[in-house]
């Protein structure tokens, strides 16, 4: 086949006779918890489909996470879906089960809907019918289902760096983008303050050094901060929160001798770690610089197959420009699948874009079905007619990278 229209129409066919098998296989994984980079289960679950499928090679990797590989090519694509989720919270917000779901109106209402097994089944079908099409000639394509959600990139970094040990020359990332091409997000770092106090009964509180007042300075100059961070016209405008905090005191009835606040600080180009770290610093009033501490994180927390692999929690911005080959074959094979053309966008959220593109330097972008918005909330949700939908894009963007 060499007519652009007529493969894009085979793959269509295609993709129609596999319908019921797609919505079948997304049913079933969102129907496995997940939480908590427990991926074992769901991992399975998808690599029997990928057999099933006749891939050259299914099998977990030392971490835990899911590869799936077809050919031997000189090129190497890697098709990233993570398959790990948040957990459900409070179970009495949510009207339907989270895990068996509810179909309403065309749309998949389930935990790990939209956030990210939304492009599991199209990817792993995708990949198939590329292969029985031609479509992967002197292409290594892997679909690589991975644990992300307690720390962006950990996965990838595994994948150059332990096992397999491949750098991929590109990268496609299943996040949601409403069946958009993506080219990048803001960076992200994630920092810690915590401040040391003196301990004392409540009734006498005046003997003691309250370790929350120390912070209330800090946690007012970072509320008021946000409208002088950097800018950048693709990208967007820094952010920074509050987003957690930890006390230790010996009861409620003391005064506490230490408290922490965790910051989530989105970067945007331009801005440096050192820049955004000395930012927090300077918000610490001078007569509590010796008790006050600003540290980055640091992730070191074993995989559910007891691997680590520790990494800081410093996550780069990153951009491709909408010329780059990867970035037009997304945008032709949109327009090669019925989708209206659309200039390349970017997530507001943080994915494995910030290893692959931000700290590998391997060319990347996203595509996948649903609305990043309704990601984490009881409303995680993806219409089953993009999901598979998606399963063209995935099969054709290979052969149009130039």
């Amino acid at each position: 086949m060499t007519d652009q229209k007529k493969i894009a129409e085979e793959i269509h066919r295609r993709v129609e006779e596999k319908r019921e098998d797609i919505i079948k296989f997304m049913r079933d994984i969102v129907a496995i918890p997940s939480m908590e980079s427990q991926v074992g289960p769901v991992g399975e679950r998808i690599q029997a489909e990928m057999k099933k499928l006749g891939y050259d090679e299914v099998r977990f990797d030392k971490m835990g996470n899911t590869i799936g590989r077809i050919g031997s090519g000189p090129k190497v694509i890697v098709f990233d879906s993570h398959i790990d989720t948040v957990g459900v919270g409070d179970p009495s917000e949510w009207e339907w089960d989270p895990f068996i779901g509810k179909v309403e109106d065309g749309i998949l209402y389930a935990r790990g809907a939209c956030d990210e097994k939304n492009s599991t089944p199209g990817m792993v079908y995708g990949l198939a019918i590329a292969r029985d099409l031609g479509l992967l000639e002197g292409y290594t394509a892997y679909y690589f289902g991975n644990m992300e959600e307690w720390c962006d990139g950990i996965a990838p970094n595994t994948f150059v760096e332990v096992d397999p040990k491949v750098k991929p020359d590109f990268v496609v990332i299943g996040e949601p983008t409403k069946m958009n091409v993506y080219r990048g997000h803001k960076g992200r770092l994630e920092m810690k303050v915590t401040s040391k106090g003196k301990s004392a009964h409540a009734a006498s509180n005046h003997v003691g050094d309250n370790a929350i007042y120390k912070l209330l300075p800090v946690i007012a100059g970072i509320r008021d901060l946000e409208p002088k961070l950097g800018d950048h016209e693709f990208l967007g405008h820094g952010k920074i929160t509050v987003s957690d905090m930890k006390v230790q005191t010996p009861s409620i009835n003391a005064v506490p001798d230490e408290a922490v606040i965790y910051i989530d600080r989105r970067m945007t180009f331009g801005e440096t770690k050192a820049q955004v770290v000395k930012e927090v610093e300077d918000l610490i009033p001078a007569e509590f610089k010796a008790t006050v501490k600003v540290e980055e994180l640091f992730y070191d927390e074993p995989s559910y197959t007891g691997f680590v692999f520790p990494v800081d929690k410093y996550f780069p911005a990153w951009a491709l420009e909408e010329a780059h080959p990867l970035v037009q074959a997304g945008l032709k094979a949109r327009t090669s699948i019925g989708l209206a053309d659309a200039p390349a966008g970017k997530w507001n959220f943080s994915t494995n874009g910030i290893y692959w593109a931000g700290k590998a330097g391997i060319p990347s972008i996203g595509f996948g079905p649903g609305d990043e918005e309704t990601a984490h909330t009881v409303r995680d949700s993806v219409p089953l007619e993009d999901m598979v939908k998606s399963t063209e894009f995935y099969a054709l963007v290979a052969s149009l990278i130039k």
